[in-house]
């Protein structure tokens, strides 16, 4: 997977901060690793912040999460057809298995990654 050059993450907890390299590693993880297109003037994005929180709080190492500033990232965005914000991606192996616009409750986030979990 060829992502941008210079892909730099924006961290909030309960995230991850991985370099470039790392961030193209993480994704071909077994781990799912959801990864949240935000930007900081978007309303529903600053919503879906606590919901990740609970959702890292309730899976721990089950899963990671890495946020995505598209300002800062606008390669990334491009990249991923990032059309609205926030935009929440699920990968496992490298591959995306989820995706969805908009502001997702925690308990519903914690079943698609549950799912995504088991083989």
């Amino acid at each position: 997977m060829g992502l941008p050059a210079g892909l730099a993450q924006s961290v909030h907890a309960p995230v991850e901060n991985p370099n470039m390299a790392s961030f193209q590693e993480l994704l071909q993880s077994e781990q799912p690793v959801l990864v949240d297109f935000y930007a900081d003037w978007c309303g529903p994005c600053k919503l879906m912040a606590p919901i990740l929180q609970e959702t890292k709080a309730r899976l721990g190492d089950r899963v990671r999460i890495v946020k995505v500033d598209i300002d800062r990232n606008r390669p990334a965005a491009e990249y991923f057809g990032i059309q609205s914000v926030p935009t929440l991606m699920l990968f496992r192996k490298g591959a995306v298995q989820w995706r969805q616009s908009g502001v997702v409750e925690a308990a519903a986030l914690q079943r698609i990654i549950e799912q995504y979990s088991a083989d």
